[in-house]
């Protein structure tokens, strides 16, 4: 999908998450992503890349990056590539996702590439590639619901 496929892109949002300052209704910066310190690297129309360090702490007892971790990057990145391109006030959910492991994730960084297949206004096909030590760990895709904006009154 091109950039004018996004009819709702702001890019004052983007520019929020790449300061880490994003702070959308109901979600206040914290949470597993602090905990896990993913940080947003790169966003575009549709496209998003973040990324986390992998230390001793988050291995399994065989080295590797626990799969909840990779997991927690993965749903991370499915709902964060949405932000840009949904309207105001709207949040995706994640609804499914699908991983093919394809090596050890090791201690060092971690990224996501994320970018949306198809949208409509209801949900987002959205595939991501991880990456450790400048190969690809795993291949990821899943699908986004697009939750309408609360009404307050």
């Amino acid at each position: 999908m091109g950039p004018e496929s996004f009819e709702h892109y702001d890019p004052q949002i983007a520019d929020a998450m790449l300061r880490g300052t994003l702070h959308p209704e109901g979600y206040r910066g914290g949470g597993l992503p602090a905990f896990l310190k993913i940080d947003t690297t790169s966003v575009e129309p549709g496209r998003l890349s973040c990324g986390l360090p992998v230390t001793e702490d988050l291995l399994n007892p065989f080295g590797a990056a626990h799969g909840g971790v990779v997991s927690a990057l993965i749903d991370h990145a499915l709902g964060a590539v949405c932000f840009p391109v949904i309207r105001r006030g709207s949040w995706p959910a994640t609804q499914d996702f699908k991983i093919n492991f394809l090596a050890p994730a090791r201690v060092g960084r971690m990224e996501a590439e994320a970018w949306i297949v198809a949208m409509s206004k209801r949900t987002a096909v959205v595939r991501i590639d991880v990456t450790n030590g400048g190969r690809v760990v795993c291949a990821a895709q899943g699908t986004v619901a697009i939750m309408a904006p609360k009404d307050r009154s």
